[in-house]
């Protein structure tokens, strides 16, 4: 531990008190934010997809529609790994050890599944490394990376997609990219419940607090502790 690291400032538990239940207004008047933000998206009108995108998968060729797997909706994480990466993106790696056992999502009847554009046996031999069991498909050979931003003049993009169906009608429902990515890596909101927060040069955090340009800290799981990486973000 670094006892050279600056402390906050120490009060008795009567002005924590007080300082706390100001901050928790705040933290209410933000999970009201995010409700309404919610019901918005709810209300989001779809675009209907007309192209048959056809996936690889480890069984074969797959469509859009069979990573339903029969549910009504589906969501899409655009995994970022080049077809001439050896890994996978860190910071979708790390997105990706967020989203926890599928049967959660399932029982809401939403499927999820992961989409690169890098050949499937670098993807299954990168699951494998990983200790994954999310489902995984190559987009290689099709514009479907293309036609949702997730891939723009060859470059990656940190992205996640909704669609929904009817029947075999597919439908777009919404994107997000780059730190729209965030509410769904929970280790950026453990952090910002700490003193330092994510100790990143961005953030506004008191004179002296520990703080590195964004994103250089993230590593793959098991590479922290091994020095510089290549980052993909």
């Amino acid at each position: 531990m670094d006892e050279n690291l600056p402390l906050p400032r120490i009060v008795d538990r009567t002005e924590w008190s007080d300082h706390r239940a100001v901050l928790l207004q705040q933290e209410k008047a933000l999970t009201r934010m995010k409700d309404a933000v919610s019901a918005l998206r709810r209300r989001m009108p779809v675009v209907e997809i007309a192209p048959d995108y056809r996936f690889t998968g480890p069984d074969g060729s797959v469509s859009l529609l069979d990573l339903f797997e029969g549910r009504p909706q589906l969501i899409v994480q655009h995994f970022m790994f080049h077809p001439s990466w050896d890994a996978g993106c860190d910071g979708c790696s790390m997105m990706a050890e967020h989203v926890g056992p599928l049967s959660h999502l399932h029982a809401r009847n939403t499927s999820f599944a992961l989409v690169s554009r890098a050949p499937l046996d670098k993807l299954l031999a990168y699951r494998d490394r990983m200790a994954w069991r999310l489902p995984w498909v190559s987009s290689a050979g099709s514009t479907f990376n293309e036609d949702f931003g997730a891939t723009v003049d060859d470059e990656e993009r940190h992205a996640v997609s909704v669609f929904v169906r009817r029947g075999d009608r597919i439908f777009h429902s919404w994107s997000t990219f780059a730190r729209g990515e965030e509410p769904f890596m929970q280790v950026f909101d453990l952090l910002d419940l700490t003193p330092y927060g994510r100790q990143e040069a961005w953030e506004n955090s008191p004179e002296g607090w520990p703080q590195t340009p964004p994103y250089e800290w993230m590593r793959r799981a098991d590479e922290y502790g091994d020095g510089p990486v290549h980052a993909c973000h």
